[in-house]
């Protein structure tokens, strides 16, 4: 399928990432799914090339590219490469935007240039133990007193968890003001009382470094604070869309790269003397998925050029979100079963990309929540 979406640039960029991956990351990726981690160093080298926080303006290191298809084309060509333990969108496509939105001048000179080059490393922790989706419920606290807050609380569920050196956090700034208490905090490794916990067992993801975060009287300078107290809650609606149009777009890409190879594999597996898929069943579910993945290609495009025109929407977000994810599930799920016995050994990619599949519907709200989300700007 031609893609008008992009244009020489955006290819010219694609083949450049394409052949960062094939040096640096596809050898390796194996070995980071038995260790459980990417080492640090693989984002100091996307840094020096380049591919790391592109938007952010030139006066802080970048190259100031405010076009997200830039941000869509890496996570395409890394969930190409099923690379999925290699977390660059999240520093991209949602820490970077919090930063560039909220960040103070100084803030800026002082996070944005090492994040650019991939010596620091982010995350943002909002999920808590007793708390998901609801960020109202969530118990973490940073009191003021004097020039610096005290964080104490506990995160889990929180990608780039032992690498990060650089982490906002969602906290109660006041106890009793509900969504209008919550603040981000910015906590930078080394301070004191801020420590990584165990790095999580997964279903999938297994090189991504997801671990619980501990809070233990951390004394944050007042300088961290992200905006203005109170505001947190309304940061996090405004910039949520673009996080889960990422998501969206590693959905899609997933679809399209799990199809590729069933495909493939259809035409050369024979079953009573004939490529399996000359078969009716296959012929039809293969069209099937086909066509879902290009229905949901062409509304994930069309998000795209929404939102850099500034115009999509929390419930477009949402709608992509909800949609891709669900689909991608359910490709997966029956590429799967048209590869048969095969299909469930891991030295197929069907059976990786089944595994890592599973949190899409999840995180960056689940599919119930998406709903809710269109549900109430219908105006139920």
């Amino acid at each position: 399928m031609k893609r008008e979406l992009f244009d020489s640039d955006h290819q010219l960029f694609r083949q450049s990432f394409r052949k960062f991956v094939e040096k640096e990351i596809t050898p390796y990726h194996h070995q980071w799914e038995k260790d459980g981690v990417v080492p640090a160093e693989l984002w100091r080298k996307a840094g020096e090339l380049g591919f790391l926080c592109m938007d952010v303006p030139e006066q802080y290191g970048g190259t100031g590219l405010t076009d997200f298809r830039y941000n869509m084309i890496i996570v395409e060509e890394i969930v190409r490469a099923g690379a999925s333990g290699v977390g660059f969108s999240l520093q991209n496509d949602v820490v970077v935007p919090y930063l560039l939105q909220y960040a103070n001048e100084e803030q800026k000179r002082r996070w944005l240039p090492k994040m650019v080059s991939g010596e620091t490393i982010t995350a943002i922790a909002m999920s808590e133990p007793n708390t998901g989706s609801d960020l109202q419920g969530i118990r973490t606290t940073a009191v003021r007193q004097g020039d610096h807050y005290l964080v104490n609380g506990q995160k889990t569920f929180i990608t780039n968890g032992l690498l990060n050196n650089l982490c906002i956090v969602v906290a109660k700034t006041d106890v009793s003001a509900g969504h209008e208490g919550i603040s981000l905090i910015v906590v930078e490794r080394g301070m004191p009382g801020y420590e990584p916990g165990r790095k999580l067992e997964k279903i999938g993801l297994h090189a991504q470094d997801t671990a619980e975060l501990f809070f233990s009287n951390v004394k944050v300078p007042v300088g961290n604070l992200l905006g203005q107290e109170g505001q947190g809650f309304y940061y996090l609606m405004n910039q949520l869309p673009q996080e889960r149009l990422s998501i969206a777009v590693g959905a899609v890409a997933a679809c399209e790269q799990v199809l590729e190879h069933t495909v493939e594999y259809c035409q050369q597996r024979q079953a009573f003397g004939r490529p399996i898929g000359k078969f009716q069943n296959s012929r039809f579910k293969l069209a099937e998925m086909k066509t879902e993945t290009r229905i949901a290609r062409v509304f994930l495009d069309h998000c795209v050029k929404l939102h850099n025109r500034r115009e999509l929407t929390i419930e477009d977000a949402a709608m992509a979100k909800w949609w891709t994810t669900e689909l991608q599930k359910r490709v997966v799920d029956q590429c799967l079963q048209l590869h048969g016995g095969y299909g469930y050994m891991l030295e197929y990619p069907v059976a990786k990309a089944y595994l890592d599949s599973r949190v899409q519907t999840i995180f960056g709200g689940t599919t119930e929540i998406m709903k809710e989300i269109i549900g109430r700007a219908m105006g139920f």
